[in-house]
């Protein structure tokens, strides 16, 4: 437990040195270990511009493998990637007439009631959105939520989840956006009732003289998880092709002063 403390304390205790120079210094000490010691190994014995050239093309192929790999792994852990896919809560509404979103207005009639397990999905959301944050020791003064009404879980309870929109855009029909997808869960907060020891608690009901009920309005995020392995695969590609293409320049002069050289004259036996 005491480990765990230090750990966390360690952990909010940010200074100049530590991550901001400490992590300058980890990352160009790992450069010049790494790729300069390729450099080195290639310049003694190709020269120094063509040892770079060597060098510098060879990384460029191992990152454009690397930045493949990326994007084609299920679950990029440890590496550059974007935000994952969410649903994000854009609005809180006593009826579903003061809706911001077209869709959200008419979803009881034009959406479908989703399964348990994506109301379980959708439901994460809402309890992150409706549930405040209690001061720490760590954070005494934690951000304020928008949508924050109640200091627990177990103090409101959700009805049916309802969504509408979405798809799969098909690009060779020239889909490219993807339709909004919006969910709306329906809340209530419960009545506290005490329960005696023992006994099971009874099932939760909605407060009616309570004014924290409502409806809740997500939208789906998407995210951009692959995007940055993406950008960093196009990147990396364009600069191995540019050292392939300065070998193959560079072979060419060569393949061009040697025609140049005045043939060897033979000697006389």
């Amino acid at each position: 437990m005491d480990i765990l403390v230090l750990a966390q304390e360690h952990a909010v205790d940010k200074s100049l040195w530590n991550p901001t120079i400490l992590g300058v210094l980890v990352v160009v000490s790992g450069v010049i270990l790494f790729c300069g010691s390729i450099y080195l190994l290639l310049g003694t014995n190709l020269g120094a511009r063509l040892g770079f050239l060597v060098a510098f093309t060879g990384l460029m192929g191992f990152l454009v493998v690397l930045s493949l790999l990326w994007m084609t792994t299920a679950s990029p852990l440890n590496t550059i990637k974007g935000r994952v896919p969410e649903w994000e809560v854009k609005q809180v509404v006593a009826d579903l007439g003061e809706a911001r979103i077209d869709d959200a207005r008419t979803i009881k009639q034009d959406g479908e009631k989703v399964s348990a397990t994506e109301a379980a999905n959708v439901k994460a959301a809402v309890d992150d959105a409706l549930v405040g944050v209690e001061p720490t020791a760590a954070e005494p003064e934690p951000p304020e939520k928008e949508f924050a009404e109640f200091g627990e879980v177990t103090g409101f309870m959700t009805g049916d989840t309802y969504e509408v929109g979405g798809g799969a855009p098909n690009p060779l029909d020239f889909e490219i956006t993807h339709k909004p997808l919006v969910a709306v869960v329906e809340y209530c907060e419960v009545v506290d009732v005490e329960v005696d020891f023992g006994l099971p608690p009874p099932e939760p009901e909605c407060d009616p003289q309570s004014d924290k009920q409502g409806f809740i309005i997500l939208e789906r995020d998407l995210g951009s998880l692959r995007v940055p392995p993406f950008v960093a695969f196009v990147m990396f590609t364009v600069l191995f092709g540019l050292g392939l293409l300065a070998l193959h320049w560079r072979e060419k002069d060569e393949a061009a002063l040697q025609a140049l050289r005045p043939a060897p004259v033979p000697s006389k036996a």
